[in-house]
């Protein structure tokens, strides 16, 4: 018991790391909770600071939601302690206790979870979104709507029950962040990839 909290806890800590932030600071660039969007997340690094700097945050954001919970597993912990630090991680990310609790919105650390608890089902999430980024050029669309999707995919690959509820707290906490996203949605405002808004800060 006292090596799972500690597990749990260690995964809140390596998600409170704030890939953006350290990305930034050592590239010299402006802090990205100040600046264009003002989340720190690849997105808003790739404004900033280009391809270099995104993939960087991309990779760091992925790998902290996915290492922890390979760790628990390769110590042999039970499903519900992967489950456990998986939303762990995934919350660090959101609520940084590094950075004053002011974290990104969780979809490249949401994705690395899954990758540790089910490739399988990672794979479907990755298509889903491919395939509505694609059709509809949307990517907080693409992104909703995987993570919609992927504790489907989860219950259809038979996974185990105790990851069923965790993925879908994460989902629900896509979608809380992404709230601005879906109204911007909802009113015919959402940004297409690709396209530029005249009024966007550089």
């Amino acid at each position: 018991m006292i090596v799972d909290v500690l597990l749990i806890l260690l995964a809140y800590l390596a998600g409170s790391v704030s890939t953006a932030i350290v990305v930034c600071r050592l590239l010299g660039l402006p802090d990205p909770r100040t600046l264009g969007s003002r989340n720190p997340g690849a997105t808003n690094v790739l404004r900033l600071g280009g391809r270099k700097a995104a993939a960087l945050t991309l990779a760091g954001d992925f790998l902290k939601g996915t290492l922890p919970v390979l760790l628990v597993l390769l110590l042999g912990r039970d499903p519900a302690t992967a489950a456990l630090a998986g939303l762990a991680a995934f919350s660090g990310h959101l609520y940084p206790v590094f950075f004053g609790f002011v974290g990104g919105k969780g979809v490249a650390t949401g994705l690395g979870v899954l990758l540790a608890w089910s490739w399988p089902a990672l794979l479907a999430t990755v298509a889903t979104w491919l395939a509505v980024a694609g059709l509809f050029r949307i990517s907080s669309l693409a992104a909703l709507t995987a993570f919609a999707l992927a504790p489907v995919y989860l219950w259809i690959l038979g996974e185990n029950q105790a990851l069923l509820p965790a993925m879908g707290l994460i989902t629900l906490a896509i979608f809380w962040r992404h709230r601005s996203n879906i109204r911007n949605l909802l009113d015919g405002k959402e940004k297409r990839i690709g396209v530029k808004k005249p009024d966007e800060t550089e």
